[in-house]
Parts: structure tokens; sequence; C-alpha cells
């Protein structure tokens, strides 16, 4: 079974100038002659973990990891109300994404990440496949409003007594409101105490649907910080309640656009809050992409989706 690497400090770290009021927290691990690799995280709005450098072998591996608008360390910081999210938004990311490449002398890196990594990996790919040498993604998702609607009511099928309390939490938006929109204008509420509800009940729904998930931690949403907690609910609420500025369907249509770039998707059969078929219609879409099924694995993986991982960014490392 892998084991993670030992943990490892940043050799350097940075505030990026982005525009618009903001600033981008990065760090680099690691060779600083090794093979770029960019951390994606997840969220929106999870911000960068210190785990995250362990997946990476640092004697052969530059790794790259930062924190996306208004989460983490970034500032403006979202968990305030004051912050303005007009700037906030899937363009500006890759733009962000794309600006710290330049600022480190990067020519290509390898991409990693799962969740709603994978949907920011895939978007900026696309955009700029020139740019990316490999991608591994545990947890595909495409944020489709297909997707986004199966987060936020579809699955409420297997969970429905925790997702009444949801559609209760939110406003009165009810049963076939936009209850990702309620929960967004909620979390950006002037009153400190509907904007902690909110927080609360939002991630009191999404650790109910990965409850299931026996090879996951306990609570991963409702277990963080109060301010990182406010920050992931009001990001993610923006970002879904917009569907990430996306077409429908716009990033498997455009998968075509990573033939050359070799990638390894990882998925869990027991996802919930991603279902599997998004991870099967990319790899069909995607020339040369492998996908890797883990049976008794859901969205947050395991040990088997750890493996798969680090066996993926192993093999990767002997590459350009």
């Amino acid at each position: 079974m892998g084991e993670l690497h030992p943990p490892v400090e940043p050799y350097a770290k940075g505030m990026l100038d982005v525009g618009d009021g903001n600033a981008v927290y990065w760090e680099t691990c690691g060779n600083p002659d090794g093979k770029p690799a960019l951390v994606v995280h997840g969220g929106p709005g999870s911000g960068c973990t210190e785990r995250a450098r362990r997946l990476f072998d640092p004697a052969r591996y530059r790794v790259v990891l930062f924190d996306q608008r208004g989460c983490g360390r970034s500032t403006p910081h979202a968990s305030d109300p004051a912050t303005d999210m007009r700037h906030n938004t899937t363009g500006h990311l890759l733009a962000d994404m794309e600006r710290l490449r330049e600022h480190l002398g990067i020519g290509r890196w390898l991409l990693y990440g799962g969740s709603w990594g994978s949907t920011l990996i895939l978007a900026y790919a696309e955009r700029y496949p020139e740019r990316v040498s490999e991608i591994v993604i545990p947890a595909v998702t495409t944020t489709r409003r297909s997707e986004i609607d199966w987060l936020y009511r579809g699955v409420g099928r297997y969970f429905p007594e925790q997702w009444e309390r949801f559609v209760a939490g939110s406003g009165g938006a009810g049963r076939e409101g936009d209850l990702v929109g309620a929960y967004a204008r909620l979390a950006a509420d002037p009153d400190e105490e509907v904007r902690a509800k909110a927080t609360a009940d939002w991630c009191a729904w999404e650790d109910a649907v990965l409850s299931g998930e026996t090879k996951g931690g306990p609570a991963p949403y409702t277990g963080r910080p109060p301010a990182a907690r406010l920050a992931l609910v009001r990001i993610c609420s923006h970002y879904f309640s917009h569907g990430a500025w996306l077409e429908e369907g716009e990033l498997l249509r455009g998968a075509h656009r990573l033939a050359g770039i070799p990638g390894v998707l990882i998925h869990g059969r027991l996802d919930m809050g991603s279902p599997l078929d998004t991870a099967w219609e990319l790899a069909r879409a995607w020339p040369g992409a492998e996908l890797t099924v883990v049976e008794e694995a859901g969205h947050t993986g395991g040990p088997t989706t750890l493996d798969h991982v680090l066996g993926a960014l192993d093999r990767f490392a002997a590459g350009d």
C-alpha cells in the first residue's frame, strides 16, 4: 500500500497581485529544479493543504500550491461579507493560474486536483493545452448544471430527512426553488447569525452526502474552522448558483483539445456527490485518458485511491 511522502516545508512562497484588489497566496515545495506540478484545490473555496504537498516525491517534483481567490491565505477573504465577489469567477481563476505560471517562470506543468479542482483543471487545460504536461484527477467533476442539481436536489432521495433540513434552511426557496441561489444570498447576508446558520445548514448537507463513505474521514465540511467554513460556503454557493460561468457540457465538448496530454482519472464507484457517469463520459471524450474505478471508494477516496494517485504521480515524474 502506498504511503504519503514525508512532510515538507515550502522553500518559497508569496502573495501574487492578480488585480481587482485580490492577492493570491502561493508556495513551492520540493526540488527547485524538479518537474513542475500545480495542485488545484477543490471546493471551490477549500484552500490548499499541507497533505497535498506529500503526494509528490520532493526529490523529483517542483510542487506549486495556491489558494484560490477569497479562501485560505488569499485576500480579501470571502468570510468577510464586505468582500466583493464580482471578481471571483472561473475566468478570473484561470487567469490567476496562468499569471502564477508566468510569475514562476514555468513553461509546462502537471496539473493535479479533484472535485471542483477537476473542473478548474479541465477548463485551464482546454484553454492552454500547450502549458500542460500531464493531468491526474481523483474525483472527476465538470460542474454542469445537471451535476449541481444532482448534488443539491437529486441525491436528496437517498437522504430525505437531511435534505428536508437543507430545504428548510434555504429561507423559503422550497423544494422546487433555487436552493443554491438562496444559500448564496444567505451566506452574504450582513447579519452574522444569518450567515452562520446558512453555513451550518450547507455543511450539514454536504457531510450527509458523504456520510456513507466508509473510507473517508468524518465531517469534512462541518469540521473546518469557522472562517474557512463560511468562505467555503459563500464561494461554493456563488460559483454553483452561476453554473461556474460555463456553458452546459462545455468541458466535455471541449475534451478533444486534451488530445496528446496524458491523463489519469481515478473515481470511486460509491461517489454519491459526483456519480461515476461524468468520469466515464470524460474518459470517452478525452483521447488517451485512463479511467480507474475504485470499487470501495466514494468522493473523498481512501487508501486504494491514494495508491493510484501516488502511482500516477511517480510514473509521470520521469516525464519532461
